[in-house]
């Protein structure tokens, strides 16, 4: 195989087979052609290296393959680009929320083992990361290869633009700070009737991680466990997660389907309050279904184990007085955290049936 038949090889097999044979021989005119006006103007044969060098002048196999392909040249093109870069600043800084809630609670619990908690946090941080950026590419290439572009892209308005606070990190600060200019980044006042567009890209982030987590895409090591008397006490989840394991997820599927409808159609008030009601009902029926499980989680500390359960008994003012009375043993921790469980369901329902309630509300007037 002489030099030509290589090269052209090269290229035929970067390209579609029905195409190959029309465009190697495309190529291959073109190249004779190269060579016979370099021979004519040196008044000889070509050696190889100056075959060689007309053939770079062409250009590399991949590069000239690639212009006859069909389709987007780029995962992501500069028109995608600024809302890819947006998307991954934003989770990352999420991701890194996370990692140092996690991180600060961690420290104040058992200041002893304070840097493998940080490297926990720096692991799970990067594990993360890598993950969310991963996802965020595949998104991308996807929209840009079947050359998809989503209303919320040239339908935007002004007054919506304040999330777009969720990548600066100067925004987080100043959030994590308490400083009034934050409550101008990331809740700015709507008029009536207006599309809260920031709420629902944050929301849409948040549960997006969320599902990343849930379906064992996204980790954060040190999640499950915490420092007890100097031992490390692991959580594990009791049977009714996994039991709800596909509800739980198609809910979230649901909750981000709503807030893209409301990013794309913003004006479609009860398709929107139709969405909030349908949510709303299935949030009631699976913290309904947790709570009658009775057991959510179980500690293990050295081989001894809690039940992190409750029922109906705990929803009274008097056990939520005695909140923290049970001691710093293990039995006394799952305890504690059964009521802060039982409290937090009950509180749920509660905005889970608002929810409802508006959701119906808007569904009705429009």
């Amino acid at each position: 195989m002489d030099m030509i038949d290589r090269y052209l090889a090269a290229v035929a097999a970067q390209l579609p087979q029905d195409q190959r044979e029309d465009i190697t021989a495309e190529l291959r005119d073109l190249i004779l052609s190269r060579f016979e006006a370099r021979e004519e103007e040196l008044g000889r044969p070509l050696s190889e290296d100056e075959q060689e060098e007309i053939l770079r002048e062409i250009g590399h196999p991949l590069v000239v393959a690639a212009r006859y392909r069909k389709g987007p040249d780029s995962l992501v093109g500069p028109e995608l680009f600024p809302y890819w870069l947006f998307a991954v600043k934003a989770g990352l800084l999420l991701v890194l929320a996370v990692q140092a809630i996690g991180l600060f609670i961690q420290i104040l619990t058992d200041p002893v083992d304070a840097g493998d908690a940080i490297s926990r946090a720096i692991h799970g941080f990067i594990g993360g990361g890598l993950t969310l950026v991963g996802v965020a590419t595949v998104i991308a290439a996807g929209l840009e290869h079947y050359n998809v572009r989503p209303r919320w892209m040239t339908h935007w308005r002004v007054k919506d633009l304040g999330a777009f606070g969720l990548s600066d990190p100067a925004a987080w600060g100043a959030a994590a700070a308490g400083k009034p200019e934050a409550k101008a980044v990331w809740a700015p006042k709507a008029s009536v009737g207006g599309w809260p567009g920031g709420e629902r890209l944050f929301s849409l982030l948040v549960t997006g991680v969320f599902v990343l987590w849930w379906v064992g895409a996204l980790h954060f090591p040190g999640l499950m466990e915490f420092p007890l008397r100097g031992a490390d006490a692991t959580v594990s989840g009791a049977p009714v997660w996994t039991a709800l394991h596909g509800f739980i997820l198609v809910y979230a599927l649901g909750c981000m389907a709503v807030d893209l409808v409301g990013l794309a159609r913003p004006a479609a008030t009860r398709l929107l309050g139709a969405g909030r009601a349908a949510l709303a009902a299935a949030g009631l029926w699976l913290t309904w279904a947790i709570f009658e499980a009775g057991h959510w989680f179980t500690l293990k500390r050295d081989g001894e184990t809690a039940r992190i359960a409750g029922d109906w008994s705990m929803l009274d003012l008097q056990t939520l007085r005695s909140l923290g009375d049970s001691g710093r043993e293990l039995a006394g921790v799952a305890e504690n955290l059964s009521i802060v469980a039982v409290w937090v369901l009950a509180m749920m329902a509660v905005g889970l049936m608002f929810q409802l309630l508006g959701g119906l509300w808007k569904l009705a007037r429009g």
